[in-house]
């Protein structure tokens, strides 16, 4: 389906421009939330018509997304759930959850703003992209964490899936390890026959 761009959409174009997508893209996003319009001689006319408004509006938008994306730039939230020892949730953070943590914050933004692919299922650290307008995108971390302290470790880098203490056990077991490739007074009994062997061979050189 040929369709004309109300506004910047991704790689397909920017306003104005006539191109041709799939009917199911058209159909389902772009005529229904009303980025673009069926590219008929109707349309065309109808846009020039509007086009002047539509920038002017489109201008606007994007001035106050960009001083949106001065203030959440970079910023990071926590969210708290609960986790197996492995660090799968039980359940998920969705757009919906970092949206409401956004908003909590003071800034209002709507779901469909939050690029996220596909809920987060696991605790850890990730940049979650913030789509706040066509031409303006921002990325925020969010770390998803059991407790407020472990979400300090997160932060820090700490792999919380492996509990603590576990490095340095692992550390002792492997310095056990390579002990045991030495049988108990296997050092003593080399350094023994080595002074035998001397002992050997001093009255020889002596005589």
């Amino acid at each position: 389906m040929e369709v004309i761009l109300l506004e910047r959409v991704g790689k397909f174009g920017q306003m104005g421009d006539i191109v041709r997508v799939k009917d199911g893209f058209a159909r389902n996003f772009l005529l229904p939330r009303g980025k673009a319009l069926r590219a008929t001689p109707e349309n065309k006319q109808r846009f020039e018509a509007m086009k002047a408004e539509l920038q002017a509006r489109n201008l606007e938008a994007k001035n106050n997304a960009e001083k949106l994306a001065a203030t959440l730039n970079g910023k990071t939230f926590t969210v708290l759930r609960q986790a197996s020892e492995s660090g799968q949730l039980y359940g998920s953070v969705s757009t919906r959850d970092i949206a409401g943590l956004v908003n909590a914050g003071g800034v209002t933004i709507s779901r469909a703003q939050v690029a996220l692919n596909a809920p987060i299922k696991a605790i850890g650290q990730y940049s979650v992209p913030l789509s706040l307008h066509p031409e303006v995108e921002i990325a925020i971390t969010v770390i998803v964490a059991r407790s407020a302290e472990e979400a300090e470790r997160i932060a820090r880098g700490e792999d919380v899936t492996m509990p603590r203490g576990e490095t340095e056990a692992e550390a002792q077991a492997a310095l056990a390890g390579a002990e045991s490739f030495f049988e108990p007074g296997a050092r003593r009994e080399e350094s023994t026959g080595e002074e035998r062997a001397e002992a050997e061979v001093k009255p020889a050189s002596e005589g």
